[in-house]
């Protein structure tokens, strides 16, 4: 055996030699190697790594990092960078590059807003060619070149897309896509969907939106009637992954209306208008409105209509009607137009819900909401007053509220929808009917005042989310400013200047590994040139008297220009020789004043002496009340409608209220429903 000192000394001396081995061994494991490089695969480097790899590689890998680059330069938004470096590729590709060059083209055309060639671009690709990444790009790009059109080829995209996808946030986002783009088709397109034999998906999908439909206005019904459709497509993906919308319908719980606060300004300038709504809102809880009935004593007085009430400065809600003449005669009777089969009409009377009023003019909003959770409400309907209902951004009451006006900034909140008569509301409902009549480059005539430009704001952003151009807009000043123009003979040239509407900023979408930018339209400017073939006219009837004839005066008949006016001119008078001098104008109203009940609106212009603007807020009233029975729903359910007397009712997603309102039109002296 060995002395211990000699093992020890041995041991010493072989240290630096396993170190040398060491070391040697790990030089030779950490020989530089150039990384392969996937042009099927993810792309989850940077730009100026691909770029480096790039030049560093002097082989035939080169190109496809160079491909990838141009991949990464295009989702970090480098765009004239990218479209260097693609310009700079070889032009010998092999099959596999040749596909993922046609990618790369398609998105480069997407973020140039050159959609067309995009297309183009993606009908060139061989998509069984493709690796599961590149098909999830592939899919994402048809989606794109719709610009958020639904129609049925998008569907299949998103239906293929779903197969492909991994990550469960990217899964419920598609999923939520598809049911979006099913839900936002025509009735039209629904109609005219083929489908194919081995498309058991998108029969599905079909199906389940029927159901929708079919339910929508009985939460209970279409809880189970999504619990039916789980069981007979058991592998269809919403199945398993229901779309968030319908997720809400699941955990649904509707709303209490034991006892209602009404916060309404019942003192000062606003008071009248208080009233009508009141009286609306007493009159429906009583179950006074049935179609024939006699009305029973309404628990508010009866509204008189002032003889001039000065507007509030910070505007109530406004009905966009002027004050009328109160020895007028009765209007014309119009037929009431059809209304969705899934719309509900005015809520059943109760005798079991209580409600107080609360006077707005007196404590501020806050105060109020305090003091109706103290004496036990659980919901309230107010405030009217533009500024107060700005109030409820400060407020953290836990009560669900219907607000009755808008703010100028909307926040979504849990607990909180917006239910208002604006002219704003009437100009959208105005850009959707002329763009369904076929009209593409509408002339907006408005008062020159804030009124005007409030409405000329509103139909141009409207008009624009439907995919028309810029809007013209032309203004016009007193009455006494219109007789000098038809004295002078000038009339009225369908001219004008852009209305300047500034869009929300768009965002991209990122879906499974690729960012597409969003598309931004530059709206084409109508011209002047006699192209205009509509005009939209926010005016009264003493100002429609003038301006009608002023057209007359600059166009002919054979040019076929739509004329369309809001339901401001529409009040008590129109006698015979108006309605002829009107003779082809269309023009906007609540069902009430529409014909939908006509012994109902003889009641009410009667009470309020033939003052339509307090007609309507009488009809706001009644809405009012089924809206506060419906309020979960309109606030949950994606597509509840409501049958309304100031329109048919649906909600945003923001719980704003909008109205789809009657179109009626003067034709040889008598008022019939618009074609």
């Amino acid at each position: 055996m060995l002395p211990s000192k000699v093992v020890h000394c041995k041991a010493v001396r072989t240290v630096p030699l396993l170190l040398a081995a060491l070391i040697f061994a790990g030089c030779t494991g950490q020989a530089p190697q150039t990384p392969t490089a996937n042009v099927q695969g993810a792309a989850n480097g940077t730009s100026d790594y691909y770029l480096q790899q790039m030049q560093q590689s002097a082989d035939d890998n080169k190109v496809d990092w160079q491909l990838l680059a141009i991949r990464a330069l295009l989702n970090e938004g480098k765009i004239p960078q990218a479209n260097d470096q693609l310009t700079q590729l070889p032009q010998d590709l092999n099959a596999t590059r040749l596909q993922e060059l046609l990618l790369l083209q398609a998105q480069m055309s997407v973020a140039q807003q050159n959609l067309p060639d995009a297309a183009a671009k993606l009908k060139q690709i061989d998509t069984s060619a493709l690796s599961p990444e590149q098909q999830v790009r592939y899919f994402q790009l048809q989606i794109a070149t719709s610009q958020g059109r639904p129609s049925l080829d998008v569907l299949r995209a998103y239906i293929a897309q779903q197969a492909l996808l991994t990550n469960p946030a990217d899964k419920q986002k598609n999923i939520d896509a598809t049911w979006q783009t099913l839900a936002q088709m025509t009735p039209e397109q629904m109609n005219n969907i083929t489908i194919n034999a081995d498309e058991n998906v998108l029969q599905g999908w079909i199906d389940l939106l029927g159901v929708y439909h079919a339910n929508v206005s009985d939460p209970d019904m279409l809880k189970a009637g999504i619990s039916d459709w789980q069981t007979r497509y058991p592998n269809n993906p919403a199945a398993k992954m229901l779309p968030t919308a319908l997720t809400q319908v699941q955990n649904f719980q509707p709303a209490s209306t034991g006892k209602i606060a009404l916060l309404l300004p019942l003192s000062g300038q606003a008071q009248v208008f208080a009233n009508a709504i009141q009286k609306g809102f007493n009159d429906a809880k009583n179950g006074v409105l049935a179609q024939g009935s006699t009305p029973a004593p309404a628990e508010a007085a009866p509204v008189q209509a002032p003889e001039a009430v000065p507007a509030a400065p910070d505007a109530v809600v406004s009905t966009s009607a002027a004050p009328t003449d109160t020895t007028a005669a009765q209007p014309a009777e119009v037929q009431p137009q059809s209304v969705p089969a899934n719309s509900v009409e005015t809520a059943a009377p109760s005798s079991s819900t209580q409600v107080q009023v609360y006077d707005s003019s007196t404590q501020p909003v806050d105060q109020l909401l305090a003091q109706a959770k103290n004496d036990g409400a659980t919901l309230v309907v107010g405030p009217l007053l533009k500024n107060h209902v700005e109030q409820l951004a400060n407020s953290q009451t836990p009560l669900n509220v219907l607000a009755l006006n808008e703010p100028e900034n909307i926040q979504n909140r849990p607990n909180l929808c917006y239910f208002a008569l604006s002219p704003e509301d009437e100009a959208r409902d105005a850009a959707h009917h002329m763009w369904d009549q076929g009209k593409r480059t509408p002339l907006m005539l408005v008062p020159r005042s804030s009124l005007g430009d409030r409405v000329n704001k509103a139909f141009a952003a409207e008009w624009q989310k439907l995919g028309g151009g810029t809007v013209l807009q032309q203004q016009f000043g007193s009455k006494t400013e219109l007789r000098q123009g038809i004295n002078s003979g000038g009339g009225i040239r369908l001219t004008g200047t852009p209305v300047n509407v500034q869009p929300a900023a768009a965002t991209g979408v990122t879906i499974g590994g690729l960012t597409i930018p969003a598309p931004i339209t530059d709206p084409q400017v109508s011209t002047s040139n006699g192209s205009v073939d509509s005009v939209y006219i926010v005016a009264t009837q003493d100002e429609l008297a003038l301006i009608k004839p002023m057209i007359a005066m600059r166009v002919s008949s054979r040019d076929n220009v739509g004329l369309y006016a809001s339901s401001r001119s529409n009040q008590a008078g129109a006698g015979p020789d108006y309605r002829l001098e009107m003779d082809g104008l269309q023009y906007s109203d609540i069902p009430l004043l529409s014909g939908a009940n006509p012994v109902l609106m003889q009641q009410a212009v009667k009470t309020f002496n033939n003052d339509y603007s307090l007609v309507r807020l009488y009809a706001m009233g009644i809405d009012a009340w089924t809206l506060a029975n419906h309020f979960s729903e309109m606030r949950s359910l994606p597509g509840f409608q409501i049958k309304g007397d100031t329109g048919n009712l649906s909600a945003t997603q923001d719980c704003v209220i909008n109205r789809k309102l009657v179109w009626s039109q003067y034709r040889q002296g008598q008022v019939v429903p618009a074609a």
